[in-house]
């Protein structure tokens, strides 16, 4: 094949498809695409109010602690401190 022949190919129009109609109610998602899609919103909703309650709760628990251990050093700056006799 020659390259002229090649361009000449190349720019016939290629016949476009012929719009077909569609009947919409063939293409919606109907009830059951409803229900997946407010499953997975409320599946969504739930994982996320469960996550922010487990991270709140690490929080305090971290908040705990670290008031502990900063009595417990207190308590052990005072005992290690040498008593004086009076």
């Amino acid at each position: 094949m020659s390259l002229h022949a090649a361009m000449i190919w190349a720019m016939d129009a290629t016949p476009s498809p012929t719009p077909t109609i569609v009947d919409e109610n063939l293409v919606t998602p109907g009830p059951w695409g409803f229900v997946a899609t407010a499953f997975i919103a409320l599946a969504t909703i739930g994982l996320i109010y469960d996550a922010v309650r487990r991270m709140r709760r690490m929080r305090y628990r971290a908040e705990i602690a670290a008031k502990l251990d900063a009595e417990e050093a207190a308590r052990n700056a005072g005992d290690s401190s040498p008593s004086v006799p009076g």
